[in-house]
């Protein structure tokens, strides 16, 4: 720990010299600092000593526990100048120029460069002996006047387009940092906090904070700064984030009142004083610590350097639920590893490791064979000795034959590969913005095209989540509709009032419309604002009861969880007894129910008998309708002697029901729709809920998730259970493989069973494909299930902010419609990357057979080093952005997904592939050999060392570039359509960027002289150009009219993983599940391991997200640090972050918000 104090310390000293003096408040920074730091009774006694209490400690800073802070602007700057304000600045981003020098490490790069400079140095030097005859007709005509000189354009020339091709890289780059910024921040504004201001409760943004605020804080919360409990309900804290601990811990007023910023509130709800904020915060003082370490790190460890610390990852962790708690999800990565290599990675990584070789092959044996050809013709045939003095001339054509190879390995090699997956991930990242979706990790948005299962909530995604009372059975009265107040008995009335508007939170309420003729505003837990709302048309006001007892009297409240799946609270009366009120799932209530009210308000014996009759009349009509009925009952008890409190089974039993009601969430419209669109396109949409089962059926039948006459399931948590077990209690795959297939709604279902459910689709190996599933949820519950699945949904407006970090895309308008939008963007990400597959291995294939064999057989590549970059560049960089830009369409949805197994490249790829290639190397070697009689020019071919560009050789890089401008209109269909200018003006970059690149290659042409080895053509043989460029449109005709089913010969590339290489990150994840090594750390060396993965993370993090290269070296190279937390078995695709594993085994008994409160 000796190096945490002394870098607390360091930033100390940095701190603003105001803090020695409390400027007028009872508190001084340093002193909140040290306070925040304690635990616990010494934290209890600390107050005590200093302060009296929490209220004196709220006095000294000059608030109210019950009030807030005054709206008093100058007070608000007075507190952010001496305490801070909420924000932790991030990262430095990466200068310009550190991108350029990053972009320069790329090998072939380097290849280039040196092959260049080599180049040049020997164009300047002329060799003594270059005027003697001796050195034969090696440079036969390569020295006229003026000629020799000319000698260091094509060196320079060459390190112009490299200059080129890191400009675009690095600024591609840049802007993709900008454009993850801007979401960073994005996200960041969105999240509010709710505090006590002038007595009103208020949201603001959590960068608003400050030390004094009164801060509400219930279950699902992300606490944004550091506090001290005032008042608190059976309120408990995961903490793991700073501590590692993965037990839940219980905060009270009297035993630990100290809450954390980063850390989530699991259980219960309270109020906290806040008392530190940003970086005097315990997250904020770990960070400051990292930053500081982080330069270090960065200094002594040069191999970090390359692993790019780019995004800002040490981003606010206090500012943002959803993205910007970035260390804690950065930290917590790798304890779940949590999907493999995305699909698409992983193919895409065997396939440019394949392509990669067969190119590199190329190149060698293209460099061996001018080697031989001319060491044989000068030395053998033409029978000269070596003389030292011709040794310059000779290395000269030695580095051209290696200028040749080594553009053939640039050729070769798809290093547009990775900008192609970037670009069309980011442009749909940004396109889904506007549909609803905020995707947390790119590379999520892709495994979404390749979904096969959804498993969804009811409340709030398939239904509006606006829920009223319709129903209600109150003193033995059934009414279908709203009943009239005057017919209820007062007595129950009075209690029906007061159960509701008591046991309810207090932050629950109903406010009136914002705009004319709107509904009324709902706030807080929809459930309970259904119940409020029945207060309201009994005309009854549930607020004038709230300020008879306000939040601070109540004696005891046992907060909804989704064990309970009920909430109680007790009061204190006036005669010195108290009063249980309690309301939930009303199966669940009424077993706890011996009386019940009647008509008259009397008590009368409620039996098991009289339950099963309540059951058949009553809750299963309403649950059959769609309504979900909740119960609400109470007790009485005698104020001495006071009962056992913490004994819950004993207090919350023996009740009195004083009624049920069916509470209705009516269907989104435009779900069925979306359902259906999900099934045509072979997604099997489950609806896994909280809910009652016939509650559960009839919303699926609405939905259209199950359809009359079909062979489905719909089963109950526990029968779920009962059939997925052996005798011993433990889930067995067979079991659960017979259940799935066939399983379309999981009612009653507890997290666990939600977690059950996703793991076991996953690890299914019954069919031929893994599937892929996808999973919605809001509440802090489904946190483990969001972590497993392969794209986890969090609701953006009903979500807690645990549900958001655990997950992988946000829905920002709750609606699973958005979810299909979702998977029409990542299918045609796919698309989009097999279409510039399609066009780029055409391009390949042809310029590495036409470089190869046109240096074999003349000694020279037909297209020259820098027109081959030139062609790299169309290829790569921009015919990227053209096809990785291709609006999604609604066919698309059409087709079943592609799974894991099925290769990128398929068959008609493959014939559309090769058939173009087919058709460019006719016309090329055509040229090639005949070109000069066609068009009556000289020949090219066989020209000395620094000969002048020929027409002929520029007619064929010519009608090469023209033919590859063509077939890009062609690759932008890979299913075999016809019409391949379908949709074409509804993608602007397309159309520019085809255009453009058509104008610079005229200027190319026609002005690029020397450098670009081009003679100006004529018209009429840029016509003969065009016109077999044309020809590629036909030829694409011709293709299409052969049918694939013919071919059998052709081979698919690009297959995903095979099986074997999946199972041991799959071991590795079960281990994990069940390992708790980490609580045996001490607390000090986890935030050491913590902090030295976070840095590292980081860097890898924005990496891959660059590059989406190889990162398992990195990998390896972290695993020996945190192979000690068990952090980190294996990181897959670093774009994830991910929840840690601790939570996953803890979380059953977590608070949920899908089930009744």
């Amino acid at each position: 720990m000796g190096d945490l104090n002394s870098s607390v310390d360091f930033y100390q000293k940095n701190q603003r010299r105001e803090q020695n003096h409390a400027g007028g408040f009872g508190c001084t920074l340093q002193e909140l600092r040290s306070l925040m730091e304690l635990r616990g009774s010494e934290a209890i006694q600390k107050i005590q000593d200093s302060y009296g209490d929490v209220n004196g400690l709220c006095r000294r800073l000059k608030t109210s526990p019950t009030e807030g802070l005054s709206e008093n602007i100058a007070d608000f700057e007075k507190r952010r100048q001496i305490y801070g304000v909420n924000f932790i600045p991030p990262k430095k981003p990466k200068t310009f120029l550190q991108l350029v020098w990053e972009a320069l490490q790329d090998v072939t790069l380097i290849i280039l460069e040196i092959a260049a400079i080599v180049s040049l140095g020997l164009s300047f030097y002329a060799p003594p002996g270059e005027q003697s005859d001796n050195c034969g007709n090696v440079s036969g005509g390569g020295h006229d006047e003026g000629e020799a000189e000319a000698g260091w354009i094509e060196g320079a020339a060459i390190l112009l387009s490299v200059i080129c091709v890191v400009l675009v890289t690095a600024f591609n780059d840049w802007s993709k940092e900008k454009q993850f910024r801007g979401l960073q921040s994005r996200i960041e504004q969105e999240q509010r906090f709710s505090v006590i201001r002038n007595g009103q409760v208020v949201q603001i943004p959590v960068a608003e904070l400050i030390v004094g605020d009164i801060a509400q804080i219930k279950y699902g919360d992300l606490l944004p700064a550091d506090g001290v409990l005032i008042q608190g309900n059976d309120l408990k804290i995961d903490e793991s984030s700073l501590t590692g601990e993965s037990d839940h811990v219980r905060k009270s007023v009297e035993k630990d009142p100290m809450l954390l910023s980063g850390t989530h509130v699991m259980e219960g709800s309270g109020r906290m004083v806040v008392t530190a904020v940003g970086v005097n915060s315990q997250t904020g003082i770990i960070f400051t610590l990292l930053g500081a370490g982080g330069e270090e790190e960065e200094k002594k460890d040069k191999k970090a350097k390359k692993q790019d610390g780019a995004v800002a990852m040490e981003m606010q962790p206090l500012k943002s639920a959803e993205g910007g708690e970035m260390e804690e999800r950065e930290k917590k990565k790798a304890s779940v590893p949590k999907k493999e290599k995305s699909v698409l990675q992983g193919k895409l990584t065997k396939l440019a490791v394949q392509i990669g070789k067969a190119g590199l092959v190329m190149s060698a044996i293209t460099v061996i064979i001018l080697v031989l050809y001319f060491v044989i013709q000068t030395f053998v045939v033409d029978g000269k000795v070596w003389l030292t003095e011709c040794t310059p001339v000779y290395v000269q054509y030695f580095v051209k034959f290696f200028i040749i190879g080594v553009t053939v390995l640039v050729v070769a090699v798809p290093e547009g590969l990775p900008l192609a997956v970037t670009i069309s991930l980011a442009y749909s990242v940004k396109k889904m913005m506007k549909d609803n979706n905020l995707v947390r990790h790119l590379d999520a948005c892709e495994t979404m095209g390749n979904a096969t299962a959804i498993c969804s909530d009811k409340t709030g995604t398939l239904t509006t989540n606006r829920m009223t009372v319709v129903q209600s059975n109150i003193g033995d009265i059934h009414n279908k509709d709203k009943p009239d107040p005057s017919s209820i008995n007062h007595k129950i009335l009075d209690l029906l009032v007061n159960a509701i508007a008591i046991n309810c939170a207090y932050t629950t309420k109903i406010l009136p419309p914002e705009k004319e003729g709107a509904l009324p505003q709902q706030v807080g837990n929809k459930t309970e604002c259904a119940l409020l709302g029945f207060v309201l048309d009994m005309q009854r006001d549930y607020q004038l009861v709230r300020d008879q007892i306000p939040e601070e009297t109540l004696y005891k409240v046992y907060t909804f969880n989704s064990v309970r799946k009920s909430m109680s609270t007790i009061i204190r009366l006036p005669n010195g007894g108290f009063r249980l009120y309690s309301k939930g799932a009303s199966e669940i209530v009424l077993k706890k129910c011996s009386n019940i009210l009647n008509s008259a308000g009397d008590l009368r014996a409620f039996r098991a008998r009289d339950r099963e009759e309540m059951v058949k009349k009553v809750i299963e009509p309403m649950a059959c309708d769609g309504l979900r009925t909740i119960c609400i009952a109470y007790r009485d008890f005698p104020g001495v002697p006071e009962p056992e409190w913490e004994n819950e089974n004993e207090i919350v039993c023996d009740l009195t029901c004083i009624g049920v009601v069916g509470i209705e969430d009516p269907v989104r419209p435009e779900v069925p729709e979306a359902i259906r669109k999900c099934q045509r396109a072979g997604i099997t949409v489950r609806m896994v809920t909280g809910d009652n089962i016939n509650t559960a059926r009839a919303i699926a039948a609405k939905c259209g998730i199950i359809q009359p006459g079909e062979d489905f399931l719909c089963l109950e948590g526990k029968e779920f259970n009962r059939r997925i077990r052996n005798e011993k209690g433990e889930i067995e795959q067979e079991r659960l493989d017979k259940i799935w297939p066939k399983l379309r709604v999981l009612a009653r279902s507890s997290p666990t069973d939600k977690h059950t459910l996703v793991k076991g689709i996953i690890d299914s190996t019954i069919g031929e494909q893994r599937q892929v599933v996808a999973v919605t949820g809001d509440g802090t519950n489904d946190g483990p299930a969001l972590k497993k699945a392969d794209v986890g949904f969090a609701m953006g407006l009903a979500g807690t902010d645990v549900a958001k970090e655990a997950s992988d895309i946000i829905l920002t308008d709750d609606n699973f419609s958005s979810i299909v939008k979702a998977v029409m963007w990542g299918r045609n990400v796919y698309d989009s990357i097999s279409k510039f597959l399609q066009f780029q291995l055409t391009v390949n294939v042809v310029a590495v057979i036409v470089a190869f064999t046109g240096a074999c057989i003349t000694q020279d590549s037909p297209l020259k080093a820098v027109q081959m970059l030139w062609v790299n560049l169309i290829m790569d960089t921009f015919a990227s952005l053209a096809l990785a830009t291709e609006p999604p369409t609604e066919s698309l949805l059409l087709r079943k997904p592609y799974g894991r197994n099925k290769p990128l490249i398929s068959r008609t790829m493959m014939k559309n592939i090769l058939g173009h290639a087919v058709y460019q190397l006719i016309i090329i070697f055509t040229l090639l050999f005949a070109g000069e009689i066609f068009f009556d020019i000289d020949s090219g071919r066989n020209a000395p060392l620094h000969a002048p560009p020929s027409e002929h050789y520029t007619i064929i890089f010519n009608t090469f570039v023209m033919m590859q401008l063509f077939n890009e209109i062609n690759a932008r269909k890979i299913h075999g359509e016809r019409n391949v200018f379908d949709g074409i003006f509804s993608n602007p970059i397309f159309c520019s960027i085809v255009l453009g690149t058509f104008g610079v290659q005229i200027l190319i042409v026609q002005f690029g002289g020397k450098p670009f080895s081009c003679a100006p053509l004529n018209a009429q043989q840029w016509l003969w150009c065009l016109f077999v460029g044309v020809g590629e449109l036909v030829w694409g005709q011709v293709i299409a009219a052969v049918p694939t089913s013919q071919l059998k010969c052709l081979k698919e590339a690009g297959h995903g993983p095979g099986k074997d290489e999946i199972t041991d990150e799959e071991l590795a994840e079960d281990e994990e599940e069940i390992d708790h090594a980490e609580r045996e750390l001490r607390r000090g060396q986890i935030l050491w391991f913590r902090g030295l993965n976070r840095i590292q993370t980081q860097m890898e993090v924005v990496s891959t997200f660059k590059r989406s290269g190889s990162f398992q070296g990195a990998v390896r190279r972290r695993s020996s640090v945190l192979s000690q937390l068990h952090d980190v078995t294996n990181i897959s695709t670093p774009t994830h972050v991910i929840l840690s594993a601790a939570n996953a085994t803890s979380s059953a008994g977590n608070p949920g918000s899908e089930s009744i409160p």
